[in-house]
């Protein structure tokens, strides 16, 4: 039986306004909590909600050996190498600037098909080329102002990089195949190696009694309740009751609900290159996705990659 446009519409929402949200609680979140201890609680934390879920629901944790080691290693890509440079990032970067560049990641998995000679539709190739001038653009006025800023869109580039390469990577990997499972095992290899990475940081010497104040701790709490598990839950929903075309329209979305929530709530103030550039990365997604979604195999059907993956260009946003 099919959903109703009412439940559709629901679970897409909530995943537009909760992932759109998350760089909002990351950048909360990051002012006065260490950004890798941050990011490695959290996802640790998820999977065992997670885990929790899949056991509730009379689903097993038992899987292959060969597939958790995938989804934990994916895990490290995508969520250490991915989402943890983010909460670094954001202690130097707006929120807005670090979604816009986010944003961009299923353009760069157009590039990455070209250049291991996937064929790729004219227009989408011309749209990512479009899309990644935008990217230049969102870049380039920050990143000539040098010092802490220029350091943080580094970081950031290299986190959406990450994030692409371990997207077109899952391509390839047999993981488990319930996205419950899956994501369990994913955020909990990236968590543990964030975790680590935040101990060898000295993280854990700058936690003392004014780390711990109510708006960054109650951010903390968001994005792993409600970024993590809520809006994954939506997501993964989605995948097997809506088609492809409908669910990819968050990767465009998701970057114009964070802009305008730093604006309204953090008060940042994008200059005029970096609101074209936004729009062309916004414009160029919404083309790639609107023709890409067309193409895709039909929502449930059997794949070796994890069903929390969105279909053949790009999995969920980076901070989920």
């Amino acid at each position: 039986m099919r959903p109703s446009r009412a439940k559709l519409w629901t679970a897409l929402w909530v995943v537009y306004l909760v992932w759109g949200s998350t760089y909002l609680g990351i950048k909360v979140a990051v002012r006065t909590l260490p950004p890798l201890l941050t990011a490695g609680t959290r996802f640790l934390a998820a999977s065992a909600i997670l885990a929790l879920v899949a056991v509730v629901a009379k689903r097993s944790l038992r899987v292959p050996p060969r597939e958790a080691l995938a989804a934990a290693g994916l895990g490290v890509a995508l969520l250490t190498l991915g989402v943890g440079l983010v909460h670094v990032a954001e202690t130097r970067i707006d929120s807005g600037v670090a979604a816009m560049i986010a944003g961009s990641v299923p353009l760069q998995i157009v590039l990455l098909r070209r250049l291991v000679g996937e064929r790729v539709p004219r227009a989408t190739a011309v749209a990512a080329l479009v899309g990644l001038a935008g990217l230049a653009l969102v870049v380039g006025p920050s990143g000539r102002a040098g010092g802490s800023e220029a350091v943080g869109l580094l970081i950031m580039l290299c986190a959406s990089v990450s994030w692409s390469l371990g997207s077109f990577a899952s391509r390839s990997l047999r993981v488990p195949s319930d996205p419950f499972v899956a994501s369990a095992y994913e955020m909990l290899g990236g968590g543990a190696v964030l975790l680590v990475a935040a101990i060898a940081a000295g993280e854990l010497g700058d936690l003392s009694g004014a780390t711990f104040e109510a708006g960054p701790l109650a951010a903390w709490v968001y994005l792993t309740v409600v970024g993590s598990v809520i809006g994954f839950s939506a997501y993964a929903w989605l995948l097997g009751n809506a088609p492809i075309s409908q669910v990819v329209t968050h990767q465009y979305v998701n970057p114009l609900v964070a802009v305008a929530l730093g604006a309204l709530i953090l008060h940042e103030r994008p200059g005029p290159e970096t609101l074209v550039g936004a729009a062309l990365i916004v414009g160029s997604v919404a083309v790639t996705a609107s023709r890409e979604g067309r193409r895709d195999a039909p929502v449930g059907a059997p794949t070796s990659r994890p069903a929390s993956a969105a279909p053949r260009e790009t999995r969920a946003d980076p901070t989920g």
